[in-house]
């Protein structure tokens, strides 16, 4: 892959990291009820996830699954499933009167705002949405040069993907984060609560409805 080429990759690629997908949600749900930090830390659970899938690709799973409707559907139930479950338990959360200073303190002792929890979290849902691997199957061949061998430039694009993903995690904490004094009220975290949930139940059902192809 020539330097150009890459260059022209990057910002291609980052505006599928920056879609406000539902691992992207929960870094913004974290973040506002746990802080950046432990939203950051926490939300580095999905790098592994996203790692595999990528090494999927590169070997070939993607086309399996693009063929196979029943391994996409395996994947798709349980990912959905997963989604609509995490958002009705967001939607269904208890709120209570908190400091803006200490939303980032007094809920990250609690076992939702524990970083394992939260890392698992992550993990489970990018790892349970086929979806990522037949974007990787779609997008990446893209930007492959043809007369070169195909593996070194998959990783390449695989590497920068997981950056980029690391760095529009941040920017989602840090949009999370700022909605510190929102939730300050229990009628500020309940609206925020169902509105985060309610998203991820719409991914949810959207996955569970999607098309293969």
């Amino acid at each position: 892959m020539s330097l150009s080429v890459w260059l022209m990759f990057i910002p291609a690629v980052f505006l599928l990291n920056m879609a406000p997908g539902p691992n992207n949600l929960l870094a913004v749900s974290n973040a506002a009820r746990f802080g950046w930090q432990r939203a950051v830390i926490g939300g580095l659970g999905r790098v592994p996830a996203f790692t595999l899938l990528v090494g999927l690709t590169v070997v070939g799973l993607g086309a399996v699954l693009a063929a196979s409707e029943h391994a996409f559907v395996v994947l798709k139930v349980a990912g959905a499933a997963y989604l609509i479950f995490l958002g009705i338990k967001i939607w269904r959360a208890p709120v209570a009167v908190l400091q803006p200073d200490s939303l980032a303190g007094s809920q990250a002792t609690g076992t939702q705002g524990a970083l394992w929890p939260m890392a698992r979290r992550e993990f489970v849902i990018a790892i349970s949405n086929p979806k990522a691997i037949l974007i990787f199957t779609a997008f990446f061949p893209q930007f492959l040069d043809r007369t070169q061998d195909s593996s070194p430039q998959l990783l390449l694009m695989g590497a920068t993907f997981l950056v980029l993903e690391v760095a529009a995690l941040m920017i989602y904490a840090a949009g999370g984060a700022g909605a510190g004094k929102f939730l300050s009220s229990p009628r500020g975290q309940r609206l925020f609560n169902r509105g985060t949930g309610g998203a991820l139940v719409a991914a949810g059902t959207a996955l569970a409805f999607s098309r293969q192809g």
